[in-house]
């Protein structure tokens, strides 16, 4: 990967970066007959970018290994749908229907993060496998709950999901209805872009400053070696729980913005092999290493989308006719792809130097 040592460089490389998640939106308006549709993945894509940033700090740098990360997403979700719809509005108290956009967003990664410490408190003796199938099945049971909260009380509305959900609404500006801004017309999907960039960028700044701090070192020590970490006098058993918390609540407030954004959620949503897609994200661009991590969550959210429009004319140029699925073979490509790439390069496509250094130490070894 290119590296921007001289500080310069890396200004002016952020700069130009800066310039083109700006005007991206419009230049895919402008460019495509389906834009608005490649502006929605995109879209997806941040939120995909948020979550593998938070079940990085389970999974990269705590090395606490979640297969159930997508029960805080459906957590979030939920919260959102419920006090901005009309489906609890007769039963809820009057304050705490359609809250203001910043309350709800604190009150999704605070419940999120109550989830993740539930969770995370009967697992810390756990390690490997054993805490893989406890996560699979906490995640299982959220998704079950929510299709199953319908009786005797209908507080999810089951199967059937909840609708006409709210829209965030930031001061007098509905992001659910286009504005006028400058001249130019946002959509939704370019207000939903621009408010979904902004949470994935401080989330991205938060996740830095967390690499760099004690914090930080402490769930590095406890992945590296949790019997040292704890004889060196971290308080693995804190410090755990608080990497559960922090990557769930990032899990939370993505949730949030997606169900906003949506309008609509339902159990469909939360199923494991979202938890699966998330940590190939994670596993794909290089555990513990925030850009690469970023990079893994755009190709694995972005690739099946060019696929899916890919294959359809593809089989109809070489055969005439379409003879697959287009799900299916998008999803067998993706498949193979991602195991041609863990065997050729395990530790991710853009890993950090020191993981990088782990992979190959055998290596190094043997030219010495």
């Amino acid at each position: 990967m290119l590296k921007l040592e001289n500080p310069r460089q890396r200004l002016i490389a952020m700069a130009i970066l800066a310039v083109v998640m700006l005007i991206l939106p419009f230049v895919l308006t402008g460019s495509f007959e389906s834009g608005k549709s490649w502006i929605r993945t995109i879209d997806f894509a941040l939120l995909y970018i948020m979550l593998a940033l938070g079940l990085n700090i389970v999974v990269g740098y705590a090395g606490l290994l979640d297969l159930g990360y997508i029960a805080f997403y459906a957590v979030g979700a939920y919260l959102y749908a419920i006090l901005n719809s009309p489906h609890l509005a007769a039963v809820l108290p009057a304050w705490l229907i359609y809250p203001s956009f910043p309350v709800m967003i604190l009150l999704a990664g605070l419940v999120a993060g109550l989830f993740g410490v539930l969770l995370g408190s009967p697992t810390l003796k756990l390690r490997g496998d054993y805490l893989a199938i406890v996560t699979l099945g906490f995640g299982e049971i959220i998704r079950i709950f929510m299709n199953n909260l319908d009786r005797p009380i209908n507080i999810t509305n089951g199967p059937q999901g909840i609708n006409n959900i709210k829209s965030i609404h930031v001061g007098p500006y509905d992001f659910g209805r286009p504005i006028e801004f400058l001249g130019l017309t946002f959509e939704k999907v370019h207000l939903y872009y621009y408010l979904i960039l902004a949470f994935c960028l401080l989330i991205i700044f938060v996740s830095m400053r967390l690499q760099n701090s004690r914090i930080g070192r402490a769930w590095v020590a406890i992945r590296e070696d949790e019997i040292a970490a704890n004889a060196m006098g971290i308080n693995t058993r804190n410090i755990k729980l608080l990497a559960f918390a922090m990557g769930a609540s990032f899990g939370g407030v993505s949730g949030a913005l997606f169900a906003s954004f949506q309008g609509f959620v339902s159990p469909e949503s939360f199923v494991l092999m979202e938890s699966i897609m998330v940590l190939c994200m994670v596993v794909l661009g290089g555990m513990g290493h925030i850009p690469g991590v970023i990079l893994g969550a755009i190709i694995v959210s972005i690739t099946p989308e060019i696929l899916r429009d890919v294959i359809n004319p593809l089989q109809q140029a070489i055969v005439g006719r379409r003879v697959v699925d287009p799900e299916n073979l998008r999803m067998l490509i993706f498949g193979l792809a991602m195991i041609v790439i863990m065997l050729l390069r395990p530790e991710g496509l853009w890993p950090s130097q020191r993981r990088k250094a782990e992979f190959h130490e055998k290596d190094e070894e043997a030219k010495a």
